[in-house]
């Protein structure tokens, strides 16, 4: 079932996330205050790729802005330059996302041919796109490939996800974890790797990682029977529709203030933009996802296309910040594999 995306009017301050780089009392002052005179990468060991922006969700929160009217999607030649990268510099896990990357007709071969190039493959994946046309067989795709499937599952009851994501996704995502359990997805006995993704619903902080974790765990086993095998918590950040909606409801300024009023220290060492190199779908580079959705490139001087990628950007560039870095900096911190500091 495809959501159509609701018409939205955006300006460019939305998308953009109004950010800039940063002024004097941004997100620079509080790290070097903390000790860093600038934030740097180390050995880059996942590249995160975005195939494109055509979703058969139109979610609420969805950063990328992304939805089923969008055309944006990475060429055949462009995943061939995203191969040669990969077997070029052994970076040991490619990160496929979108949109929802399935939906890319290039994707099956991305998949396939990196699975000799990779230790871990992973696919930022909605559980719906399973219902749509030509990807029934994703839950035995994925086994046959050995993917880490990291799934988007903001809540385990029905009027929470469809607030969120629309009506009937909660019961299409049900049984499309169903049938991933059923390939042997999170058993013990086959290793394949079934991580879900959960966003908070409004302009608020996410609770604590291990709680939530059980607290899943037990009403999706209790309730339907199924298992998983981690949950990632994330923090939204105030860019693209997630913005729009924070800026109508007059939630902006008081979001990004307790963004940064709970800046942590302790998860700027961790931070995924210190292992990752960000490909966006027409093959330019970035530090990372979100500076992709905000068109932040890399350092000048530093090669901007996969193409030219060279090893200046595989360790010890120089990270572009901004506002929104608060976001991933936010009390126990927050990735794309969940809360960095998951004890505190």
């Amino acid at each position: 079932m495809a959501i159509e995306s609701p018409h939205t009017e955006f300006h460019r301050s939305d998308i953009l996330g109004g950010v800039q780089p940063d002024s004097p009392v941004g997100f620079d002052t509080c790290i070097a205050e903390a000790g860093w005179s600038r934030l740097t990468a180390g050995k880059v060991t996942t590249l995160q790729v975005n195939v494109g922006k055509r979703c058969n969700q139109a979610c609420a929160h969805c950063h990328v802005d992304a939805g089923p009217n969008r055309t944006e999607e990475m060429t055949y030649p462009t995943v061939l330059q995203v191969l040669n990268a990969i077997e070029r510099f052994g970076i040991p896990t490619l990160d496929i996302t979108g949109g929802a990357p399935e939906l890319n007709p290039n994707f099956r071969y991305l998949v396939s041919r990196a699975r000799s190039l990779c230790s871990s493959i992973i696919v930022r994946h909605n559980f719906t796109v399973q219902f749509t046309a030509g990807n029934e067989d994703l839950p035995a795709f994925f086994r046959d490939n050995g993917v880490e499937v990291v799934a988007s599952l903001p809540c385990y009851t029905r009027e929470t996800t469809d607030e969120q994501r629309g009506k009937g996704v909660f019961a299409q995502s049900i049984s499309a974890m169903r049938r991933l359990n059923e390939v042997g997805y999170a058993s013990t006995c086959t290793g394949l790797l079934l991580n879900l993704v959960y966003n908070p619903v409004g302009a608020s902080l996410p609770g604590n990682q291990m709680e939530l974790d059980e607290e899943f765990r037990s009403q999706l086993q209790e309730k339907y029977n199924l298992t998983f095998n981690n949950l990632f918590v994330l923090a939204n950040m105030p860019i693209a529709r997630f913005r729009t909606y924070l800026r109508r409801a007059g939630l902006l300024e008081s979001y990004e203030n307790e963004l940064r009023s709970s800046f942590n220290p302790a998860a700027v060492d961790r931070l995924m933009c210190r292992s990752m190199v960000s490909v966006s779908w027409d093959g330019r580079l970035y530090d990372c996802d979100f500076n992709q959705m905000l068109g932040i490139g890399p350092t000048p001087g530093l090669p901007s296309t996969i193409e030219h990628l060279d090893e200046r950007f595989m360790q010890g560039r120089r990270i572009s910040t901004g506002g929104h870095c608060f976001g991933c900096t936010t009390g126990s911190g927050s990735s794309c594999g969940g809360q960095l500091l998951p004890g505190t």
